[in-house]
């Protein structure tokens, strides 16, 4: 049970899953600087510098986290690393006197930090891959089902409901390419000292050695590290990870945001799903607030704040280093991380439990589809031998005398008024400018192409449905 008498992050409690949580610990973190110190005492055994008995102790001790203890030595010694290497020592009767052993502090930090991103990095990818899954199934069901498009919020040409999902799923692909790709490229800090000269291991083993040292780190731990740093990794790593985090967070927002507008009753014709015993509004019973969208957005808007602090993080470590990035880290990179979880799993209930509602996105289609319909007839008449720019005058005369009717409330009478123009009917029958001026014909070859990234992404991800 959380103390609720005392100031909790919603990030504790509210936001994020238990397993990104769990990554972000405190636990997982000191286990992860156990994880460098074990692998950096196996290493230097290699070199005859710990014995064999030694680096097997400490790696006998190496998941015993004792936070009570660290956090005593921590208040009095005021610095959490040095706590936590005092604390494991203490545990390991045999290999303790050895841990560290030529080490800085941002050798065990920056690379164990570099592992946490990588965790929390394959947590997202799997849920985006989810996400995509859900996506695309729903484009595939609705790439025949015809709705008005809006350009500026305003009724413009016929598309389908699949297409218009498909932009969100092709957003989507890219984050994941991009994650994906950063994933793949992210690098330790190595082990190179407090300010990236390797000065000490140098001594410990031997310059022509060092090469040889690090390959090995580097195996033990499975990354990869840079060849140049300061005392830390290149902070503009974080800076990278944390824009393609927010730019994920961009693409849902979108999504968000133009579910919002359609759940809209003027619109109406679509909406996340509604509980049958939630609660809309305190104060008026009837409401359905997109609750879920609204929090999507609210959440991605500080999400694309993180970047300004990563960047600055990045450009003012002075020199080869000062320690004005390493509070806001603390909350920069698991907030970020949190966010997208999120942000991710209440996009996946949305898009799973979409609710769409064909009867208003009928009725929208037929208000202000014959406008966009007057587009074919034009082609056509003109096609015909019509006067382009006679006929042009003409349907616009006809729309203008449209929206009067549409504005008091009145069905679109536009089709009619074409079918039965005498002027229009000297170049095509009435039968043909009335399939003309059905506007659900006027979808180009978009629901191909909705069904095909639908395809690809299901290819791609054919076994993110069985998680």
């Amino acid at each position: 049970m959380q103390d609720f008498g005392q100031y909790l992050s919603p990030y504790t409690w509210r936001y994020g899953s238990s397993e990104m949580r769990a990554i972000w610990s405190e636990i997982n973190k000191r286990r992860l600087w156990r994880q460098v110190w074990v692998a950096l005492a196996e290493a230097q055994a290699e070199f005859g510098l710990v014995r064999d008995e030694e680096a097997a102790d400490l790696h006998a001790h190496m998941d015993e986290i004792d936070m009570a203890r660290s956090l005593e030595v921590e208040a009095e010694i005021h610095h959490d690393l040095m706590a936590e290497l005092k604390v494991f020592a203490g545990q390991a009767p045999t290999g303790g006197r050895i841990l560290h052993l030529g080490a800085t502090s941002m050798d065990v930090e920056d690379n164990a930090e570099v592992l946490r991103i990588r965790q929390a990095l394959g947590i997202l990818l799997s849920k985006l891959e989810q996400l995509l899954v859900q996506f695309a199934h729903k484009i595939d069901a609705l790439a025949d089902l015809p709705l008005m498009a809006y350009t500026h919020i305003q009724p413009a040409e016929p598309s389908t409901l699949g297409y218009r999902l498909a932009q969100y799923a092709q957003d989507l692909l890219q984050d994941w390419e991009s994650l994906q790709q950063i994933g793949a490229s992210l690098r330790g800090k190595g082990f190179k000292g407090a300010v990236g000269t390797s000065a000490a291991y140098a001594d410990l083993l031997g310059p022509e050695h060092l090469a040889h040292f690090e390959r090995l780190l580097s195996e033990r731990l499975r990354i990869q590290f840079y060849p140049i740093t300061t005392q830390v990794y290149p902070r503009k790593q974080d800076y990278q990870v944390i824009s393609a985090l927010a730019g994920l967070g961009g693409s849902l927002y979108k999504f968000a945001f133009d579910l919002r507008i359609l759940q809209s009753p003027p619109f109406g014709e679509m909406s996340e799903p509604f509980g049958a015993k939630q609660v809309g509004s305190s104060a008026m019973p009837f409401k359905r607030n997109p609750i879920n969208a609204e929090k999507i957005d609210s959440l991605a808007r500080a999400l694309a704040q993180m970047p300004r602090i990563a960047w600055d993080n990045a450009a003012h470590s002075l020199l080869e280093r000062t320690l004005d990035d390493s509070a806001n880290r603390r909350t920069l990179l698991p907030e970020s991380f949190l966010t997208c979880d999120e942000l991710l799993q209440t996009s996946l209930r949305i898009i799973t439990g979409l609710q769409v509602n064909k009867e208003a996105i009928a009725r929208n289609l037929s208000i202000y589809g014959p406008f966009a319909a007057s587009e074919r007839v034009l082609i056509a008449l003109v096609k015909a031998g019509a006067d382009r720019q006679v006929v042009h005058e003409r349907l616009r005369q006809l729309a203008l005398q449209v929206w009067n009717d549409i504005n008091a409330g009145q069905p679109n009478p536009l089709a009619q008024l074409v079918v039965h123009d005498i002027e229009f009917c000297r170049y095509l029958d009435p039968h043909e400018l009335a399939g003309l001026m059905d506007a659900s014909q006027h979808l180009g070859d978009a629901p191909l192409r909705a069904r095909q990234l639908a395809a690809d992404v299901l290819i791609r991800f054919q076994t993110a449905e069985n998680r």
